[in-house]
């Protein structure tokens, strides 16, 4: 009963994430705002799982076919609707625990000596007080990354 729903949660959660990893495709090629910023905490956080309903559904559906096979007609049917709901309760559970995430939020402090607070998804990159970062904001979402390497301009050559 439960392998249909948690398969179902599987997929929503492969569906949706914030990782600073992964950009999303509508995000490519897309011009992004960039500020420098100094990191100062970074604190382990979990984002809570979502709960589209895909979950509760898949759980009712399984619950109420697995129920509506026990014994004969009027059994069978009582029996599916109290599955239906417990496969409904489960499901949204199921869903809401795969899709939680483990995550970061990272206070930072801005040049301009304005305060920023970001969460998101755990990535690749650590972060700790004093950290130079950039915080790179693409269609309303912001990411907190390592500030890059800045080379110094060359010369003007006079040719």
């Amino acid at each position: 009963m439960t392998s249909l729903t948690l398969a179902a949660a599987l997929v929503l959660s492969a569906c949706s994430t914030t990782s600073p990893d992964v950009v999303q495709r509508g995000d490519a090629q897309r011009m992004s705002q960039i500020q420098d910023a100094t990191v100062l905490s970074s604190r382990p956080v979990t984002v809570d799982g979502s709960q589209s309903g895909v979950g509760g559904v898949a759980g009712g559906v399984t619950g109420a076919i697995a129920g509506s096979s026990v014994g004969g007609r009027r059994e069978g049917a009582v029996v599916g609707v109290i599955g239906a709901v417990a496969g409904a309760v489960i499901g949204n559970a199921i869903e809401r625990s795969a899709t939680r995430e483990d995550a970061l939020e990272i206070i930072v402090q801005l040049r301009n000596g304005e305060r920023r607070s970001v969460i998101q998804a755990k990535g690749n990159e650590s972060f700790n007080s004093g950290d130079a970062v950039i915080l790179v904001t693409t269609g309303g979402k912001t990411r907190v990354q390592r500030a890059p390497g800045v080379m110094p301009a060359a010369p003007a050559s006079n040719g």
